[in-house]
């Protein structure tokens, strides 16, 4: 499939399609929660984001800003290859277990050190995930963990037929 037209954003919003590839880490000035099984499990002023071609922003929080046995390590790996070898964490909350619902870069390469002791977590299997005010939405499509706000426009890669772009 061809690269889709990107969405013209309105004032105060962002394309995706004018994010950097490699993908470029930027401080948050919000606050940036997440609950899950009615806690609130996560809770910084601290978050920096991942921003990448096509894609929704990636939020990654302080491990230290996660509660008391939030997060527990889980089973498999992936690579990227900008920010290197990722673990996998599962998620809990009140009487809730997110398998696999997190992940971190404990030693990223070159440029995102950053993230050495940062979580990102999938917004779908979560109560809640805000930035701000505002209720994030998952990125479409399951496999990609970016938080889709008011603030950012797409299409954005996970939709059908987006495998090619």
């Amino acid at each position: 499939m061809r690269r889709p037209a990107p969405i013209t954003p309105a004032p105060g919003q962002e394309s995706v399609w004018d994010y950097p590839r490699p993908p470029r880490v930027e401080r948050v000035p919000e606050r940036v929660t997440i609950r899950l099984g009615g806690a609130l499990i996560a809770d910084t002023r601290d978050a920096v984001r991942v921003l990448e071609t096509s894609h929704p922003p990636v939020f990654y929080l302080p491990i230290a800003d996660f509660g008391e046995g939030a997060l527990v390590d889980a089973p498999g790996s992936s690579f990227c290859e900008f920010k290197g070898a990722a673990r996998y964490l599962d998620v809990r909350g009140g009487s809730l277990v997110a398998a696999g619902a997190a992940w971190n870069y404990p030693n990223p390469t070159a440029g995102f050190e950053v993230l050495a002791d940062r979580v990102a977590v999938y917004a779908g299997p979560m109560d809640e995930c805000t930035v701000g005010a505002e209720t994030v939405v998952p990125q479409p499509g399951g496999f990609y963990g970016g938080w889709v706000t008011s603030s950012v426009v797409g299409p954005f890669k996970g939709v059908p037929g987006s495998m090619g772009w």
